[in-house]
């Protein structure tokens, strides 16, 4: 039996990821703050031949985050996917409210997620090639880069690709195999919503496939489309108010906070 945890699996990558995964002898713990959504992707992973047991919860709060995650039994794979994003559309600075909800959901959330899940899987029997477990976090390409028109998603993606990468090794040393994931521009909800070109825009069933590729090889970050990776990382090497002023021209993304489970600002993200 193998048992896969996914937050903020109502839509997109979440989504993706759990129909993925779905099949018999899965058990599938899915977590969304959408209720009627997650009840639907439920009932269409159940109709793949897995067990799933839902739940609606914030992966802001810790402690629900906490029970939720020690409560579920063997976990093989973990996925913080949940997050959200919000644009500076039309040179409007984010809110206040808006850097703190985003930091809270992005960065918070997903470490509401991986750091209960680190704990379950150290005392987990290891596999012959002395792995207890998988976790994979969901950042963004959008961690390479600051980009004016989503600065809140882009700082939060970086620190938790940055935590991430930065724990791998202490992770790998316990069983636990700690991925950061960081894909680019992929077709959401939250993308739809995108008012410029989207180079390389993807499917949510492919990026799903990739995401999984890369975290059963055991890589510690996994980037798609390789080139636009590339792209974020020379952009962000150029100094500040050169890259600003190269990422100032592209339309931003509407004002109000997107909450979804994946998406970018002006900027790629997963």
């Amino acid at each position: 039996m193998r048992s896969v945890l996914i937050t903020g699996a109502s839509s997109g990558i979440g989504r993706a990821l759990a129909l993925a995964c779905a099949g018999p002898g899965v058990v599938l713990h899915l977590s969304g703050r959408d209720g009627g959504r997650l009840a639907a992707v439920a009932d269409a992973c159940r109709e793949r031949g897995a067990e799933v047991r839902p739940r609606v919860l914030d992966v802001s709060r810790a402690a629900e985050m906490a029970e939720w995650i020690e409560g579920a039994g063997r976990l093989d794979l973990v996925v913080a996917n949940a997050g959200i994003s919000a644009g500076t559309g039309d040179g409007v600075a984010e809110t206040p409210e808006q850097v703190r909800a985003i930091f809270a959901a992005n960065l918070e959330g997903a470490l509401n997620t991986i750091i209960p899940a680190i704990r379950v899987m150290e005392g987990q029997a290891a596999d012959v090639k002395g792995v207890r477990g998988r976790i994979a976090a969901i950042a963004s390409i959008a961690a390479f880069v600051a980009a004016p028109g989503a600065p809140s998603y882009c700082a939060s993606k970086a620190a938790l690709d940055g935590w991430v990468t930065a724990t791998a090794a202490t992770a790998r040393a316990r069983g636990v195999v700690l991925v950061s994931v960081c894909p680019g521009y992929i077709r959401t909800a939250m993308t739809a919503g995108n008012r410029f070109p989207m180079p390389g825009l993807m499917e949510a069933d492919r990026a799903a496939a990739i995401i999984l590729r890369g975290v059963a090889a055991g890589r510690r970050r996994v980037v798609f489309p390789w080139w636009l990776g590339l792209a974020a990382r020379l952009v962000g090497r150029l100094p500040p108010r050169l890259s600003a002023a190269l990422l100032s021209r592209a339309p931003g993304k509407d004002a109000d906070t997107k909450k979804a489970p994946d998406g970018p600002g002006p900027f790629p993200s997963g």
